[in-house]
């Protein structure tokens, strides 16, 4: 490296004000690194975190334990500049998944009187609403369990809930549900996953929650890639940090929040967050701009070969479709205030895909996509088409979506699907092909929105898309999207 800075961890928290549910790369390459910032201005600080994994990783919590909650951050400018940040914020580090000792350590900790914060990063599918509809799904197993076991909860809105109803039987004022999650709407989705299991389990405690739990929505941004032996080692041979709870990202940081916590926050304004009256306009931009092109990325990225983000837009072909697609299909859905110029945004984006020095997996971003194209594309999809306007690159994501789900990536053997769906995506390939198989995946509800699905404009954009992928293959049909209409 040419260019290294290294920034030490400096004070102590003085107590545990913010609990965090998820402790994984993001959370600790994103909402930890500004609570950092803010315990080294300052020297002590009341915001002192204690993060938990519930439902994986317990290697992680006690790497953690081991270092005393010490790990290190390291932001790539490029493959020349890197910020190597120590991180000390971390407080504890608990493992609270199912039968573990722990939940109930966490259980108290959220319901002590000086955690003021409770945030979340669990995924879109931890909150176990149906992605199309946005309702509970009660059925889901995890919901199924905290409905008849409401003090020993198993998902992400059980465990939060039991801690409210401690804090209502004790007098202590609820603390304030920061979701930082890619989905719109983050704060009211978090609330309708909260407050229906409350309606579920007790109404007295269900209205409590609606009158009195402060749901801010917030926007996160910053390209976290999954660590893995390569970049571990990559860490410990450029920069001498030997530390495998260490996180590799990108320089650019970006959070947006709405301001309303009753029982106060950090100033995290001083550090570069955003404090703002509503999040909508940057939050649908995210998903729609970032997130919808990373999507797009993956899928099609994948039937073309390529195995990173950086290989991926490397690609002129995949470079013109991601332009193509932000500029026609994403940035005409958006209502940004006054001094946001989505084009430079748009380059930006593709800049920051550009950054040679991310090892950002392909795999990674098409995880659990029966929950993420709702928010991504369809959303959008929908808007383009009562304007009047065209879904080309949209319906080749579906159509790459539904290859991805259903059979082996091109010249390689059949790859796991990892998504809360891949039993029914299985079944689905099994007694479906062509076209039929496009209106078996068009068919779930947990995923394209009916109203959406009913729009014929819409099934033959993606029948189209499908059936150009199958005659043709993706190369062929790429070099339609190279430059802009």
């Amino acid at each position: 490296m040419s260019l290294i800075q290294r920034i030490p961890a400096t004070g102590q928290p003085s107590e545990i004000g913010i609990v965090h549910l998820g402790l994984g790369a993001f959370h600790r390459a994103h909402q930890a690194v500004y609570l950092q910032r803010h315990l080294n201005r300052h020297g002590t600080s009341e915001w002192g975190l204690c993060s938990a994994n519930i439902r994986s990783n317990r290697t992680l919590v006690e790497q953690l334990r081991d270092q005393q909650g010490r790990y290190h951050v390291a932001e790539y400018l490029d493959s020349e500049q890197v910020v190597l940040r120590e991180i000390n914020v971390l407080r504890e580090a608990l493992y609270a998944g199912a039968g573990a000792n722990e939940l109930e350590q966490l259980l108290q900790r959220m319901a002590a009187s000086q955690t003021r914060i409770v945030t979340l990063t669990v995924t879109e599918k931890g909150y176990c609403l149906s992605p199309s509809s946005g309702q509970l799904r009660s059925e889901d197993p995890l919901i199924a369990h905290d409905i008849e076991h409401p003090h020993a909860p198993r998902s992400a809105p059980g465990i939060v809930l039991e801690a409210l109803r401690r804090r209502r039987a004790a007098g202590v004022p609820a603390f304030t549900v920061l979701c930082c999650d890619n989905m719109p709407d983050n704060g009211q989705r978090t609330r309708q996953a909260v407050s229906a299991l409350a309606a579920l389990q007790d109404q007295a405690l269900a209205q409590w929650v609606e009158q009195e739990v402060a749901f801010p929505s917030c926007m996160v941004d910053r390209i976290v890639p999954a660590m893995d032996d390569e970049s571990f080692g990559r860490l410990e041979q450029q920069l001498d940090c030997d530390d495998r709870a260490a996180v590799v990202c990108e320089s650019f940081s970006q959070w947006v929040i709405e301001d309303n916590f009753p029982l106060g926050r950090p100033d995290w304004e001083v550090d570069g967050v955003q404090m703002v009256d509503d999040v909508r306009p940057f939050e649908t931009m995210k998903l729609r701009m970032l997130n919808g092109s990373h999507s797009l990325l993956a899928y099609v990225g994948l039937l073309a070969g390529h195995e990173s983000v950086f290989e991926a837009v490397s690609d002129g072909r995949l470079a013109g479709l991601i332009g193509r697609y932000m500029a026609e299909e994403a940035a005409p859905t958006l209502d940004m205030p006054a001094g946001i110029d989505l084009s430079v945004y748009a380059n930006d984006l593709l800049a920051r895909f550009a950054n040679d020095s991310l090892q950002h997996r392909l795999r990674q971003i098409a995880m659990d996509g029966s929950q993420k194209l709702p928010q991504r594309w369809l959303l959008g999809a929908q808007q383009l088409l009562d304007q009047g306007r065209g879904i080309d690159c949209t319906a080749l994501g579906v159509a790459a979506w539904i290859h991805y789900c259903t059979q082996p990536l091109p010249g390689r053997a059949a790859h796991v699907v990892d998504d809360p769906l891949s039993a029914t995506f299985a079944d689905l390939a099994g007694r479906f092909d062509g076209a039929a198989r496009v209106d078996a995946f068009l068919a779930l509800d947990e995923v394209f929105p009916p109203a959406l699905v009913d729009d014929p404009a819409f099934r033959e954009a993606v029948h189209r898309a499908y059936g150009a992928l199958a005659r043709d293959g993706v190369d062929s049909l790429l070099h339609s999207f190279a430059t802009p209409n």
